[in-house]
């Protein structure tokens, strides 16, 4: 098995000069001739091109298959019983090939960030401005906060350095703690907001795409606390700042919601209005040979062979059925839905147009958002493990949240104007009620429903569970359903646009449940009798109320059951076998940070 050691990986500083195709006018062209440190930035564009590899290249092992296990499995966003299922089981180990990758790409975009910092700062010509200059290094800036906020919330403590060359003098380091972790990233943050211009150019981030990112990990500290076993209060002094934050970004004009949930993840916009900063990879005309390590790879494992002509293997990838349940609460909520997820029925007319569209004609629910159609779909842009869509770290819909979560607060409930405001501009966008008042519960379903399989729930999950450890542990553990096994045939749409299904749970290797009256089936909502039995339960309609225990009737009818159970002990990651091995750091406890102050 191939292992990946982060203190290698300062070598990676010479792949600051690499660029590849990805669109017109961003990482449009390779640099002719050969170049240096010394000679590379002699010009306002030189130095532009010199920080586009850390948008794709430096992030590459950790979107290419880790991000989706790490940022929507573990959230029980959706699941694949074959393809990184150990994070959805949260079995990850030390020697977890996808997870060691994904802690090597993350430091990989830090020790690029460091290199081209360097390179800027010591190797500009005479001929580059001051103003190209600062953007440069506010770009640098706001990607390693990006990396370390990532690094905190998978694995906790981290190493931090600012220098390369003092890890290749010195690579066996202590761990720093997570309060010094998340205060790097502020600060990282802060002077990414310094030096980003008021506008970005050529796809390159304002200085806007660094205060929303602020506004993320300041909402994560007011509450940061890892030696705390209970529930406790954020910092309302640093909610406000958070909110601040939030409306510069929305009025700044730079972003608007897209008016359609479904086309943030068509190909034709893959830049657009709401992205606030993404991972942009290369052209996927490429192909594995030249574009290979820039480009997005994700596609074959998400698309199934019916929805495309590439080759791909995805088709076992398919929603959860705690997220059913999510979509179950708010039938009206189908727009979100339909883009998140093939539903029995559905239609989209973008997807192989040569054909008339693309009627879904399982009872399943196979994943949807990521899949493109085929390649003239796609504009030709399209080819396996190569897909044209940008990873978003942040879009505008984030912020709105944000903001409705800081004003929120401490409080179990609000009728804030602003809050409400915020949260129904999202939902307002997906065509739902707007709420009258705002709870925790209600901030964390939305989030979940907006942002499912986009591989950003988790990371939320943790920084609540720093904040509410004994909420988030009761909901992982009492409230979620976890790792259950879907099938065709499995999902019948009712009448009311409520959705039954069946499943396999944990530790269950049969259909059929084991109890007195054998041969009975689970469903979600009653118990049928026999397997072939797939008619939907009487009377339910849309003035029927309509509620279901999963964990009560599975414990009930079923022996074998084996809960996921969710604890400080696996909500963050191990460190990869190989680091602990040559540095004994990584089993001792972290040591305070020398931030100069």
């Amino acid at each position: 098995m191939k292992k990946r050691n982060l203190y290698i990986l300062s070598a990676l500083a010479g792949l600051t000069l690499m660029t590849a195709s990805c669109s017109d006018d961003f990482l449009d062209q390779k640099p002719k001739g050969n170049y240096t440190a010394e000679t590379f930035y002699a010009s306002d564009k030189a130095v532009q091109k010199g920080v586009e590899p850390l948008y794709n290249k430096a992030w590459f092992d950790f979107n290419r298959r880790a991000l989706i296990g790490m940022g929507s499995y573990r959230a029980n966003d959706a699941w694949n019983p074959y393809v990184s299922a150990e994070f959805a089981r949260f079995q990850v180990t030390a020697q977890t090939e996808d997870m060691g990758l994904a802690w090597s790409a993350l430091y990989n975009v830090v020790t690029m960030s460091n290199a081209t910092l360097l390179n800027i700062q010591n190797h500009c010509g005479p001929e580059v401005t001051e103003t190209a200059k600062h953007a440069a290094e506010g770009e640098c800036y706001l990607m390693r906060g990006w990396a370390y906020f990532y690094l905190l919330r998978g694995w906790g403590d981290n190493v931090l350095f600012e220098d390369n060359q003092t890890m290749v003098d010195n690579p066996v380091r202590p761990l720093n703690p997570e309060s010094d972790v998340l205060k790097f990233i502020v600060r990282d943050f802060r002077k990414a907001e310094s030096l980003l211009p008021e506008r970005g150019s050529d796809h390159h981030p304002s200085r806007y795409a660094a205060k929303a990112a602020l506004a993320k990990a300041l909402l994560a500290q007011s509450g940061w606390n890892a030696s705390a076993k209970g529930d406790h209060s954020r910092d309302e002094a640093v909610l406000k700042e958070v909110v601040a934050l939030c409306d510069e970004v929305i009025n700044s004009g730079q972003y608007t919601l897209l008016p359609e949930y479904e086309d943030l993840f068509k190909a034709q916009n893959n830049d657009n209005s709401e992205t606030i900063l993404a991972m942009r990879w290369a052209d996927a005309n490429l192909g594995s040979s030249d574009g290979w390590g820039a480009v997005n790879a994700t596609y074959s494992d998400l698309a199934f062979p019916e929805v495309t002509d590439v080759n791909v293997w995805g088709g076992s990838l398919v929603a959860s059925t705690d997220m059913i349940d999510l979509y179950n609460e708010e039938p009206a909520d189908s727009f979100r839905v339909r883009g998140t997820f093939f539903t029995p029925s559905r239609h989209y007319s973008y997807l192989l147009q040569s054909d008339g569209g693309y009627t879904y004609k399982h009872n399943w629910m196979q994943l949807k958002k990521g899949i493109l159609g085929t390649k003239a779909d796609a504009g030709g842009h399209l080819a396996q493990m190569a897909s044209p869509l940008n990873t978003y770290i942040q879009r505008l819909a984030d912020v709105y949240l944000i903001k409705a979560e800081a004003l929120l607060g401490n409080s179990e409930q609000t009728t804030n104007p602003e809050a409400l405001a915020a949260i129904n501009a999202v939902r307002s966008r997906a065509k739902v009620a707007p709420y009258t008042s705002l709870t925790f519960d209600k901030l964390m379903r939305e989030r979940r429903i907006e942002f499912c399989m986009e591989y950003s729930n988790w990371w939320d999950m943790v920084t609540w569970y720093r904040w509410k450890p004994q909420t988030m542990l009761d909901f992982f553990n009492n409230r979620q359903h976890r790792a259950n096994e879907m099938r065709e045939g499995d999902i019948l749409r009712n009448s009311d646009g409520t959705f039954s299904y069946r499943c396999v749970p944990p530790g269950v290797n049969t259909w059929y449940i084991s109890n007195p009256d054998n041969g009975n089936v689970y469903w979600n909502d009653h118990i049928a009798t026999s397997e072939t039995d797939n008619t939907p339960v009487a009377g339910k309609g849309t003035n029927v109320p309509y509620t279901y225990d999963y964990n009560t009737l599975v414990n009930s009818y079923v022996t074998g059951f084996q809960p996921i159970v969710l604890s400080e002990a696996n909500i963050f990651m191990p460190y990869p076998e190989s680091d602990v091995i040559q540095n004994h750091y990584l089993n001792e406890a972290p040591q305070a940070y020398d931030f100069g102050e």
